[in-house]
């Protein structure tokens, strides 16, 4: 079993978080070929904007000084084909700092290639899904899986948690970076803030998002670790989030544990087991389902994986570290089973189309265990 902070950001994770320069020995320079991401497998071209949205009804508590509470939120969405540049994977502001704290080498987040160009409008469509990264990360990481769901129709909001993220890029210049405590005094209370404020960022960014809509969409909740508890507790808040898939996250600062949720919850894990699961488990009461990545790691469901090698981060990040970030599945294999799921849950779910893949173990995906299943 995972202790507390594990789960929170992976055991490696303190990697992900070590935005600060001076943290880790550098990689050596390197040189070489642009790192795309996964390709998508729907069919459908996908673009992206991001933009600032500031919510005046709420004073940031995570803030060292009195303010609202500002976010960026990145979306993805199908778009024609224009020919136009790919989009870049990062703010250079933003991805020099995180090369300083991972170790690696001056420009390589640069060569990381998103699949998707610069769109100016997204359009309406029937569904929405919010992205929320692990604690201490950055809504970058969840690019893979935002192109995926895209390109497969989907209208995806990644939402970067600001003073939680390890850095957020601001259009005016300003550079925010992460704050919270690595070891506070008391972890439940810092929990339950921390989940409060990521449930309170979603509900926010959903009402923006969906203020004009004659017919609201249907919405659907990603997170990535920490990520995964603020799904739940945003579901627990809010009837408008009908669907949440929790990427190997902790379920803390949240009562969905002991009280269970009504509506359709993922478990993808690659932990071993958490007692958080097992009560959940126990008190859930909609459709649910737990399954289990063989030999994943902690950032399995990340895009680390598809680059970390290639720029050098094996030959600096500590071995333990490396494994438990990793695990031992092959990128390639790992990143296309977590993105299969993704799409079999929000499609069934949200698109409402038939998900074979989620009623039982699958022959393509020999690595996914179902530990718990309710509902058909």
């Amino acid at each position: 079993m995972l202790a507390r902070r594990s789960l929170l950001l992976g055991a490696g994770g303190a990697a992900v978080a070590a935005a600060l320069p001076g943290t880790a020995h550098a990689a050596p320079p390197l040189t070489g070929s642009p790192l795309p991401l996964p390709r998508p497998s729907g069919g459908l071209a996908v673009a992206t904007r991001s933009f600032p949205l500031v919510d005046q009804t709420r004073t940031d508590p995570l803030a060292p000084r009195p303010g609202p509470r500002e976010l960026m939120v990145q979306l993805w969405f199908p778009n024609a084909p224009t020919g136009a540049p790919e989009t870049a994977y990062l703010d250079p502001r933003a991805a020099q700092l995180l090369e300083t704290g991972w170790g690696a080498p001056a420009g390589a987040l640069a060569r990381v290639r998103t699949g998707a160009s610069a769109g100016r409008r997204a359009p309406r469509l029937p569904t929405l899904i919010l992205l929320s990264h692990g604690r201490g990360s950055v809504r970058a990481l969840t690019t893979s899986l935002a192109v995926e769901l895209a390109s497969h129709g989907h209208l995806v909001a990644a939402v970067d948690h600001t003073h939680d993220a390890a850095v957020v890029a601001f259009p005016d210049g300003r550079l925010i970076l992460g704050g919270l405590p690595a070891n506070p005094d008391d972890w439940d209370a810092q929990d339950r803030l921390e989940i409060a404020v990521r449930a309170a960022d979603l509900r926010f960014v959903a009402d923006r998002l969906t203020e004009r809509h004659v017919l609201p969409p249907r919405i659907g909740l990603l997170g990535h670790s920490m990520g995964g508890p603020a799904a739940a507790e945003a579901m627990r808040q809010d009837r408008r989030f009908i669907a949440g898939l929790n990427l190997d996250g902790g379920l803390f600062g949240t009562t969905v544990p002991d009280v269970g949720l009504d509506r359709p919850y993922l478990l993808l894990s690659s932990a071993p087991d958490h007692e958080s699961w097992g009560r959940w488990r126990a008190a859930h009461h909609g459709w649910g389902r737990h399954l289990h990545l063989a030999d994943g790691g902690h950032l399995t469901a990340t895009d680390l994986p598809s680059y970390a090698e290639a720029i050098g981060l094996r030959t600096v990040w500590p071995a333990a570290d490396w494994q438990g970030a990793f695990g031992t599945l092959p990128p390639v294999r790992a990143s296309e089973i977590t993105r299969a799921y993704a799409v079999a849950f929000f499609g069934r779910f949200l698109a409402r189309r038939p998900a074979p893949l989620l009623s039982a173990p699958s022959r393509r995906f020999p690595e996914i265990e179902f530990r718990w299943s309710r509902g058909n």
